[in-house]
This record gives C-alpha cells, structure tokens and sequence, in this order.
C-alpha cells in the first residue's frame, strides 16, 4: 500500500515527482548520504527540489508509524507546514509518500531546493568567523521568536539552521531536520532548556544570553546562568557518552 499526498501548489508536477521517488537510487544528486537518511537533489521544469528518504524502521517501529504514529516523513511535511504558516522559514514542503507492507517500509519527504550560505556549525568551530557576533544575536533574535510562536524545535543543533547573507549585515535563518517538534507554550526553563544542543561555548552565551534577556525582559544573569547550566550538562552527556564507546 502507498499513500501519497502532495500540496496542492505542486500537483502540476506531482507525476514527476513520483517518477523520481520510483527511481530514487538512481536519479539526482546526492545532498546527504549517511547511515539513516539519503537525501537527494532533483530538478523538475527548473526548479531544484530535495527528497529525502527516512531509514527504514525496525519491525516493531514499521508497525508503530503505520497505526500509531505519524511517519517521520508526514511529520516533517505537516510542521513545515505549520512553520510557513506562522513566517518561520524553512525549505517550503512539497510532499511526502510512504510504502507499507506489514508496516511502513520506506518513506519519503519531499521539499523544495534552498541554497544557503553556511549553517550554524562554523559558528562554533571558526571563533573568528566574519560577522560572527552580530550572527549569534539574530540566531538569538530568530529563536525567541520560536519560542513566541510556541515552537519547540526539539532538535535545535548547529546542522539544523541554515543561514543566509542578505546584506547590509541582515541574515536570513531557515529550519531543517523538522521531524521532532512540539507546539506547546514555552515559559522560561523550557526556552533555555532549547539552546542546549547548539553547543554554545563561553563567548556565545555572553551574545545570545544578552540578547534573549532583553527580548524576554529577565535579568541577564539568570538567562546567562540557566543558559549555561542547561548547555554543560548537555555537552557533559555527550562526551561521556562518547568515552563510553570508545572505552568499549
């Protein structure tokens, strides 16, 4: 069985796009090939669309996300959706087909092409990127308005946000990866509790935490302080966890 289900912006092209998820391994240009998910650049009447295929579920998962749970690749269609709907930038959602058979067996997400500049992580690791500051505070700016807009991007890490370079120091932040999300009221705790994944060094914080506690009117200190409690612990669970393997 295969559902199918593609916005109705884009049903011009819907026979198209379908020929290219049947020929998945064969048509394209890789844009990502890791061990859970393929993804794929097509170009269909000029435009440059993205396909990407979820890792196929384990048997207990397959049938999980075939009668309980939503696939990850409707997931993804279904919060981009939501994401334009409330301006929150993200590749605009073409989208998704699932296969099942006793489970789900592949499924795809499909979105359109957005070239960008550079993602959050050389922030991180180029202290002396250009402009890097003035980044920090609209990522800074960027995230309080998700936050606003009740937008729990549960998995707000570096190879996440794509940014882009407007001009005249103005950049331009677009959402990936959007399968694990929650819309829910975002009070202080939580708000903080979301920059933990981006990996924040020491001057970082001091940038994003200044900025935030002015959008959010609290004191710098606190922001600066939960800010920074949340983000050690979570840096502290992962490299234990990396020594762990390594020790094995």
């Amino acid at each position: 069985m295969k559902r199918t289900h593609i916005h109705t912006n884009y049903k011009h092209i819907e026979t198209a796009m379908l020929q290219a998820v049947a020929n998945f391994e064969t048509t394209g240009d890789y844009v990502t090939k890791g061990e859970r998910n393929v993804i794929k650049k097509v170009e269909i009447e000029g435009v440059f669309y993205n396909i990407k295929k979820f890792k196929t579920p384990n048997a207990f998962q397959s049938l999980v996300y075939q009668y309980i749970r939503k696939s990850k690749a409707k997931r993804s269609f279904e919060y981009a959706e939501i994401l334009t709907k409330r301006d929150i930038k993200t590749p605009l959602p073409v989208g998704y087909i699932e296969h099942f058979s006793g489970g789900l067996k592949e499924s795809y997400y499909i979105s359109e092409h957005v070239d960008y500049d550079f993602d959050f992580r050389v922030l991180n690791h180029n202290p002396k990127w250009p402009d890097r500051a003035e980044i920090l505070r609209q990522m800074a700016v960027f995230t309080f308005n998700l936050h606003e807009k009740e937008i729990n991007f549960l998995d707000h890490s570096p190879g996440n946000t794509l940014i882009n370079d407007v001009g005249n120091g103005v950049y331009e932040f677009y959402l990936i990866d959007l399968n694990r999300m929650r819309f829910e009221p975002m009070d202080f705790k939580k708000r903080m509790h979301n920059f933990r994944r981006l990996w924040l060094s020491k001057t970082m914080i001091n940038i994003m935490a200044k900025e935030y506690a002015s959008l959010y009117n609290k004191p710098e200190s606190e922001t600066h302080a939960l800010m920074t409690r949340y983000s050690r612990a979570f840096q502290k669970k992962v490299n234990s966890k990396k020594l762990r393997r390594r020790r094995k």
